[in-house]
């Protein structure tokens, strides 16, 4: 999410996306609901997986939420049975399992995310959003209000043209660094770990070692960090954070 980017603009970029959320507990899916609603997302509420098979075909979901414990199909079942059916609708695991083994599961199910329970609903927002953005780039804000470019002090990124520039000057790079210079611009001044960064960059099925962060920033503070002022800048024992150097500090914005 830019820096300009408000609530309203939010709600109303989401307002043609539907999720279909299945849920046997109805206080959780009550809860899903009415936090998805004020973000601008239509929303259809299910109990089992039977029901969202129908609902699959009926209400023509863009994203389902979808728990993993369901009395009748469970979760993996169900998205491997949309799978076989050639439906591609993304899938975003809810379930109380945190091991690693359950997550491999759920991807390996034709899952596109995973959020373990008790969850922030903050961080479920944020999780649908980028599903939805890397499936739909232009939907971050509405038509006509964003340009798609991404600016911070004198670095700009065209995601549509992946185009980058900095003080002006054009700078070549590779599909995974602009990928991470692009996660790196859509979070100023927020540190972010490794897991962070390689869960969304390089998707939650890397199995690689972590280690490829260290080694990308490097590449990329050679790109772009060969201008003043330095942008790229490491937390010690926390992660990576795009910013200026202190005192100098200048919020993100998207293009005018």
């Amino acid at each position: 999410m830019g820096a300009d980017e408000s609530p309203s603009a939010r709600s109303a970029a989401n307002a043609h996306r539907r999720i279909l959320v299945v849920e046997d507990d109805p206080g959780i899916r009550t809860l899903l609901s009415s936090t998805l609603r004020p973000s601008g997302y239509e929303v259809l509420g299910v109990a089992t997986g039977h029901e969202a098979l129908t609902g699959v075909e009926q209400f023509r979901p863009d994203l389902l939420v979808v728990d993993v414990m369901l009395p009748d199909l469970d979760g993996y079942e169900l998205t491997r049975v949309l799978r076989t059916a050639n439906v591609t609708t993304p899938v975003l695991f809810l379930t109380a399992r945190a091991e690693a083994t359950d997550r491999v599961a759920g991807l390996r199910a034709g899952g596109d995310d995973y959020v373990t329970k008790p969850f922030d609903v903050r961080e479920l927002l944020l999780r649908i959003r980028g599903i939805l953005h890397r499936l739909h780039p232009m939907d971050a804000v509405p038509a006509g209000e964003d340009d798609g470019v991404l600016r911070y002090a004198d670095l700009s990124v065209d995601r549509g043209a992946h185009d980058v520039r900095r003080a002006g000057r054009s700078i070549r790079l590779t599909r995974t660094e602009f990928r991470l210079l692009t996660y790196l611009m859509t979070h100023p001044h927020q540190v972010l770990s490794k897991q962070q960064i390689v869960d969304h960059v390089w998707s939650y099925d890397f199995g690689g070692d972590s280690r490829i962060v260290e080694t990308y920033i490097r590449y990329l503070r050679r790109k772009v960090d060969c201008f003043d002022p330095p942008l790229i800048h490491n937390v010690r024992g926390v992660g990576y954070c795009l910013r200026l150097p202190p005192r100098d500090h200048a919020p993100a914005r998207k293009a005018p």
